[in-house]
């Protein structure tokens, strides 16, 4: 039964990593112009999902951090977990999980604010999720038990590259020029051209008076 607090952060952890990716990755895909879909979708769904998945992310942290204090195995203290650099086991790959634990309370206290807070603030604040999953999969990589598996190396290397993929589309998207209307300029063009072809009606009454 002493183990069980370690096979918890380990599982809890791993969790946590993929609900923030999936986070991610589905932020990106509703912000970049082009949908994955046959059919524009709802965005109330979309982003209620996004908000579900960070929610659930953090939760599953919180799980992890608590774990690792119940743990007898490393005696990881509430300042080690809480300072970087505080503790002795594997310090620097810690502290990439400390400062990721601070990233993810700032975007996720924000985005519930976020009717309250300054849309340019939000925004700023928001973008940090690129450097939380950076740090989340560097502290994976280097603290978790599991890293050196190939499928958890598999998954973590198809994430970022998924990620650097979707952001370089996103960066695309916001520099490009928007096409015009060129259906609705067509439209607009014919209606006016009929409007100027067709003559204007004489009554037969007053054509007969003059």
């Amino acid at each position: 039964m002493t183990a069980l607090p370690w096979y918890i952060a380990r599982s809890a952890g791993l969790v946590a990593w993929a609900l923030l990716t999936a986070s991610v990755v589905w932020g990106l895909v509703m912000s970049t112009r082009s949908r994955p879909f046959g059919h524009r979708p709802r965005p109330a769904w979309m982003l209620d999902l996004h908000r579900w998945l960070g929610g659930l992310a953090t939760i599953f942290v919180g799980v992890h951090v608590l774990a690792l204090l119940a743990d007898s195995y490393v005696h990881f203290t509430l300042l080690s977990v809480l300072v970087p650099f505080a503790g002795s086991w594997r310090p620097a790959a810690v502290a990439w999980g400390v400062v990721g634990l601070y990233l993810l309370l700032a975007v996720e206290l924000t985005s519930l604010a976020r009717r309250r807070l300054p849309k340019r603030a939000w925004r700023a604040v928001h973008f940090a999720s690129f450097p939380l999953f950076l740090l989340a999969t560097a502290h994976a990589l280097t603290a978790g038990t599991d890293a050196g598996s190939w499928a958890f190396v598999t998954a973590a290397t198809t994430s970022v590259l998924g990620v650097a993929a979707l952001t370089a589309k996103r960066i695309a998207d916001s520099t490009r020029v928007p096409e015009p209307d060129a259906g609705g300029a067509r439209a607009r063009v014919t209606a006016a051209r009929r409007a100027t072809a067709t003559p204007a009606r004489i009554p037969t009454g007053a054509a007969t008076r003059a």
